[in-house]
């Protein structure tokens, strides 16, 4: 085992693959958003490359980003998917060793919920669960739940904030060591390791316990995708791994530098957050081949998707009313993903790209990092921002699916093994262990209890 410092790495897999038109691509998996025996081999492959954890995102509203039957039509493969919990329990029957991470809303979800599911998760999985924590960017989710508007986006990370809270309460409710089982004497649990969280905040009123023991990691592992700043502060102070996006080293130095410098406040250290920026790479034999490869997938795409993703990235704003060869025009603030509207202005703007450029720009990674090879360039590249206080690992986004994840972990993996950046076998059993993060103590746990409330608890 290699003592130097090495990545981390997520696989994000997306049913047909993380470009817009994969799904199109002659040898991808076109259903693979439901296809279960599809993910199946692609968690094992991403096992099979020492993966930490397969990520799966997902969404509360189908993707039509406003633009029409024709563009909702063509763009389907990112509406149409498994529910990813579900998705993950099933794929913890058939994986071992590699973390599940999957979304879910703390906009449109309740913490009592979240805790029984994720706790269950963790496990069905032997210690594998992550939760992927989004306060949701679709303003469409709202008209799904009961809701004419989404909630402002401040109050929404408000909501967020208090709602780990919760779940953090839920998940102590029980002491490790609570269930002793003993049928001698007919003790099921021993009542004074029962923790009633009994909470009562501004936006939730949850009693517990909950109805599954401590999970196996105490927590599942928190990750978090938001780089606003108000997605830097909750980061700092709950998030355990961030999946971010930037374009340039000097950009990622800066937000690894702006949120691990906000950790000390909230007791943490600096190893305590992973930060993993997303990568899209296209692999080629030599360099020529990749981009040939990288242009067969851009010409699969239709104009009227393009434009409703880049519309739908900058805060649902329509910019079919705006000429496609023109400038990106001067758009007001959005209530839904502050962080990607400002970094695709800002690489509008540095760049000088047109509407189409800037669809064309973003089809693939949607405002995360491209890169384009062979395995060493790929290698390279990951390596240059690892070293250099960029990233502590990455999120890789294969373009399509199954091919674009067999040839990173073939070709890539063996690279990145060669140069003792990356693991050739797991650490641990749990994704804790493997990502090198502590197991959360109880907090109810060196609280004495009332005479009351254990009574009253059993």
């Amino acid at each position: 085992m290699s003592t130097k410092k090495q990545l981390k790495l997520g696989a994000f897999l997306p049913g047909s693959g993380h470009h817009v038109a994969a799904w199109r691509h002659p040898n991808a998996q076109a259903d693979g958003g439901l296809n279960f025996q599809h993910y199946k081999q692609l968690a094992q492959t991403a096992e099979r490359g020492k993966f930490d954890m397969v990520f799966l995102a997902d969404g509360l509203a189908v993707w039509d980003r406003g633009q029409g039957t024709e563009a909702f039509s063509r763009s389907g493969q990112f509406s149409v998917h498994f529910e990813p919990l579900t998705l993950l329990s099933a794929l913890s029957v058939v994986t071992e060793r590699i973390g599940l991470v999957a979304t879910a809303s703390t906009t449109y979800e309740e913490p009592f919920h979240l805790a029984r599911k994720f706790a269950s998760l963790d496990y069905l999985s032997g210690g594998r669960a992550g939760w992927n924590v989004v306060t949701s960017s679709a303003e469409a989710a709202a008209q799904n739940f009961s809701r004419e508007q989404h909630l402002e986006h401040a109050l929404r990370y408000d909501r967020a904030r208090e709602f780990l809270e919760v779940t953090s309460k839920l998940w102590d409710s029980w002491e490790d060591d609570a269930f002793i089982r003993n049928k001698e004497s007919g003790v099921y649990f021993t009542p004074e390791k029962l923790h009633i969280p009994n909470h009562k905040g501004k936006h939730f009123s949850v009693r517990g316990p909950l109805n599954v023991a401590r999970p196996p990691q105490g927590y599942p592992v928190i990750v978090q995708a938001g780089s606003s700043e108000a997605g830097q502060e909750l980061a700092a102070q709950t998030a355990e791994a961030i999946f971010t996006a930037q374009q340039t080293l000097a950009e990622a130095q800066a937000f690894y530098s702006s949120v691990k410098g906000r950790l000390a406040k909230y007791g943490r250290s600096p190893e305590h957050l992973k930060i993993m920026p997303g990568v899209f790479p296209v692999i080629g034999r030599t360099e020529e081949e990749a981009k040939e490869k990288y242009e067969q997938l851009q010409e699969l795409i239709h104009p009227s998707v393009g434009l409703g993703l880049l519309s739908g990235l900058v805060g649902g704003h329509d910019l079919s009313k705006y000429p496609l060869d023109g400038p990106l025009p001067d758009l007001p603030d959005t209530n839904a993903g502050k962080s990607r509207l400002q970094l695709i202005t800002d690489l509008a703007r540095r760049e000088n790209l047109t509407i189409r450029q800037l669809y064309l720009w973003i089809a693939g990674a949607r405002g995360h990092r491209t890169i384009l090879g062979t395995p060493q360039q790929i290698a390279d590249q990951l390596e240059d921002w690892f070293v250099n206080g960029g990233a502590d690992g990455f999120n890789i986004m294969p373009p399509w699916l199954p091919g674009g994840l067999d040839e990173f972990v073939d070709l890539v993996i063996p690279e990145l093994q060669r140069r003792e950046l990356f693991r050739t076998e797991y650490e641990g059993q749990t994704l804790r262990e493997n990502l090198g993060l502590l197991r959360p103590e109880n907090q109810f746990s060196k609280i004495v209890e009332s005479p009351e409330l254990v009574s009253a608890a059993t």
